[in-house]
């Protein structure tokens, strides 16, 4: 019995022309994966989600059915948070880029940015107050003084955080590539 789908001889279709979903320009995208503190974090919530859910059932079972949904309404905001917290991050389309915080969305046009840039400058380590020497990812708006304005990304948040030093690099990189792209246009 022939299994083609698990052989790498097998001849592809060329006649296939269906589009690649990084071929879609105008659908927004993160430009790296998450990183593992993200992800991390996530799981972790998930985890407490899960055992605030079982605790729900419980005491559906054994006491009051308004206890038992103020707790499943407690589970439901983890979840939600760890769901958020995974979508943070910085996206990229050709309407603009978009810097996603765990509560608030911020959006701009590619011809509101003046420059995209890397600079060494301090970061905030994983978001907290203490600040390291590293590299960040600077957006200059039009018509914006550029001091004081929050780094876009930086080489020590939950994203690049223990990672090859050049996840980072790539990342900005293909930011910067989007805006010199589509920020001239």
């Amino acid at each position: 019995m022939p299994l083609p789908f698990l052989t790498a001889d097998r001849a592809f279709d060329t006649t296939d022309d269906v589009a690649l979903p990084y071929d879609d320009r105008d659908r927004w995208r993160r430009p790296y994966r998450p990183g593992p503190w993200r992800v991390g974090a996530a799981a972790v919530l998930l985890l407490l989600a899960s055992f605030v859910l079982f605790s729900s059932v419980v005491i559906a079972a054994t006491a009051t059915p308004a206890s038992a949904a103020t707790v499943f309404g407690f589970a439901l905001v983890i979840v939600v948070a760890a769901l958020r917290l995974l979508r943070m991050g910085v996206w990229v389309s050709a309407r603009g880029v978009r810097h996603v915080a765990f509560l608030v969305t911020r959006t701009t046009a590619w011809d509101q940015v003046a420059s995209v840039r890397t600079v060494q400058q301090p970061v905030r380590w994983l978001g907290l107050p203490r600040t390291v020497q590293g590299q960040a990812l600077v957006m200059n708006r039009r018509g914006r003084s550029s001091d004081g304005q929050a780094p876009v990304l930086t080489s020590h948040n939950a994203d690049f955080l223990g990672r090859d030093p050049l996840a980072f690099d790539r990342a900005a990189d293909t930011v910067e590539a989007w805006a010199d792209e589509y920020g001239r246009a």
